[in-house]
């Protein structure tokens, strides 16, 4: 049986950094509940479907937004998952650091879009900071962490652990910073322990020679190519797959319409999860098992029936 976690990173984005006092209020609207003619298709939608197909799935939370605007708009958003049963985890995007003031956190001056871009005493300041601000808004405590953008590194673990995170799933061989340095001289598809810390990869594709990979996400891969990618990890007899998507994912980029062919995306995973529960355990991170996967197999391959049905 191969384990399966789908995985939601849950942020909140303005149009720009210029203007956030006065755009927050419908950003929030936007990316926590996304109205549009057909329901709400950012949180709401999203945690039906999971009810509808009896699956669990890990929320990892972005709690820095809320020490710009207050508590009140994160104890919302945690409640909306926590009333529908599901797991919240700790997310960080570090861009909104220069935008606070408040103790416990670094003061920078500039954008920082990455974790990495902080030193280690810093990168556990603001991971403190987190799991303290999900536990104040109502969050059970998280033992589980991903980096906004994938942007970690060594440090991040190091910080992890001064903290007591022993799960981390940041790591990402697409990403553009961490990989290098996270575990020198491997290339991680599955997980893999490091010094008491349990590294679960996000997956990726392989999509051509070299190191070309693309994220195993609701909006990057067709339905046809997830299951396929399921089925080739079966087969191999792998430990687990991660698949990311967003809260905002089933929405068009305006945040204004639904994105059909993503809702049915993943409302055809969900199914077809459900309906194999026999050979895919859908599970969360709070009782994930430190696995340690040694050798770590080959990157699985683009399916190129898959593909040209997504172009198509």
């Amino acid at each position: 049986m191969l384990n399966v976690y789908l995985t939601v990173d849950t942020e909140i984005w303005c149009p720009g950094w210029d203007s956030l006092d006065e755009s927050f209020a419908g950003s929030f609207r936007k990316y926590v509940y996304g109205p549009t003619p057909q329901g709400d298709y950012a949180l709401p939608a999203t945690l039906s479907i999971l009810n509808e197909h009896g699956l669990p799935a890990v929320f990892f939370v972005e709690p820095l937004f809320s020490a710009r605007f207050g508590i009140e708009p994160l104890r919302e958003m945690l409640g909306l998952i926590r009333d529908a049963g599901q797991e919240i985890q700790l997310h960080l995007h570090t861009e909104w650091l220069d935008e606070v003031d408040v103790p416990g956190l670094p003061r920078v001056s500039r954008k920082l879009p990455a974790m990495a871009m902080l030193d280690e005493d810093d990168q556990a300041a603001v991971i403190a900071w987190g799991l303290a601000r999900l536990a104040e808004a109502g969050a059970p405590a998280a033992n589980a962490f991903r980096a906004g953008s994938y942007g970690a590194n060594q440090a991040t673990l190091n910080a992890l652990r001064k903290n007591g995170i022993l799960l981390d799933s940041s790591y990402n061989l697409g990403a553009d910073v961490g990989v290098a340095d996270m575990v020198p001289s491997e290339r991680l598809v599955q997980p893999r322990l490091v010094d008491g810390l349990c590294i679960y990869p996000v997956s990726v594709v392989r999509t051509g020679q070299g190191d070309a990979y693309r994220i195993v996400q609701v909006t990057a891969l067709s339905f046809r190519e997830m299951v396929a990618y399921l089925e080739q990890a079966l087969a191999d007899g792998w430990d687990s797959v991660v698949i990311v998507t967003h809260n905002f994912e089933m929405l068009s980029p305006n945040k204004q319409r639904v994105d059909r062919f993503v809702e049915r995306r993943f409302r055809h995973l969900c199914q077809f999860l459900a309906q194999n529960a026999d050979r895919y355990k859908v599970r969360g991170f709070a009782d994930a098992p430190a696995s340690d996967i040694r050798p770590q197999p080959s990157p699985i391959a683009t399916n190129t029936l898959g593909v040209g049905q997504r172009y198509a």
